[in-house]
């Protein structure tokens, strides 16, 4: 299969074109002025991500967002801060050093991590790397104040449904004629998802290459942790193995049984729950580019092909 996903774009924001008074507002909770701030051009985020150096040398990563940009995003970052001030200290994780908001603005101010994206296409080791980390996450309890993954996705994981939806006839017209025919099917597989992808794990709920960091000491880091939930041991395995495959990584099906936590899965459940994913991709590659997410879906469109490719694998012929 050749799919290639675009890279993960945001219209970003200098830290020098935020308003001055999200820029004295963080300033004053790091305790120092920002001498010199570096934007990271990747991630979905439209707004402000820079690398910034204090007038004390200490350093972060800070983080920020305007409903005028996208209404959507305010509230995703406040999600990553709830749930960043809930993560155990043993989950390989920035940590949070300061929160801004006010009626327009969210900021958030990171630890500043010495470490880089994974390459891709992937890299055989450095594919490696991020697995054996996924493996110790799975294996971390998700605290109490974390959503469940039915709580936190239960409306988004209803997208075959959606797309029976007699109001979405022109989104069917665009469907690969397999789903078309089996629309109805693959909302009935799916639904009984999140009994099986329940579970009291931590998971990161949105693992992608731009939301991991590798460090020179062999470290890898998960960051932007809005979607953080309780899971499945399995769950977070499911999520990323479609965009590994999009950004030229190997299959998704011998990836996934090869591993410990996909070895222990219950294999109809773990059916059920990437039906459910293929059509959240699906539905949302199809719907309208939200305002500073020019790639957004294209991206969902990628992950769609590659997650339909792997639910028919493991499918074999139980669909025509």
């Amino acid at each position: 299969m050749n799919v290639t996903a675009p890279s993960a774009t945001g219209v970003r924001v200098d830290w020098g074109q935020l308003p001055e008074h999200v820029r004295r507002a963080m300033e004053a909770r790091l305790g120092a002025p920002v001498v010199d701030a570096v934007t990271q051009r990747g991630g979905f985020s439209p707004g402000a991500a820079a690398r910034v150096r204090l007038a004390d040398g200490r350093r972060a990563f800070v983080k920020a967002v305007s409903a005028e940009a996208n209404p959507g995003s305010p509230l995703l970052h406040r999600a990553e801060a709830r749930a960043a001030a809930t993560l155990p200290p043993t989950v390989p994780a920035p940590r949070l050093l300061a929160v801004h908001e006010d009626a327009t603005w969210v900021a958030l101010a990171f630890e500043d991590v010495d470490g880089r994206q994974p390459q891709v296409p992937w890299r055989a080791h450095e594919l490696a790397r991020v697995l054996d980390a996924m493996g110790e996450l799975a294996r971390t309890p998700g605290p109490a104040d974390l959503p469940s993954v039915v709580e936190s996705e239960g409306e988004s994981f209803r997208g075959w449904e959606e797309l029976l939806d007699h109001d979405c006839g022109h989104c069917r017209d665009r469907l690969d004629p397999w789903v078309r025919r089996n629309l109805a099917s693959l909302a009935d597989l799916a639904a009984p998802w999140g009994e099986s992808a329940s579970g009291d794990a931590l998971a990161h709920g949105d693992p992608r290459a731009d939301n991991m960091l590798l460090t020179p000491d062999g470290r890898v880091l998960f960051v932007d942790w809005p979607a953080a939930v309780r899971a499945a041991p399995w769950y977070d395995l499911v999520l990323i193995l479609p965009s590994v495959r999009a950004q030229g990584g190997p299959d998704p099906e011998e990836v996934f049984t090869a591993h410990p936590v996909g070895r222990d899965a219950d294999p109809d459940g773990v059916t059920a729950t990437l039906a459910a994913l293929t059509g959240y991709f699906v539905r949302q590659s199809l719907r309208a580019a939200p305002p500073g997410l020019p790639t957004l879906r294209p991206f969902q469109a990628a992950l769609g092909v590659t997650a339909l490719a792997w639910l028919r694998t493991r499918l074999g012929s139980r669909l025509p």
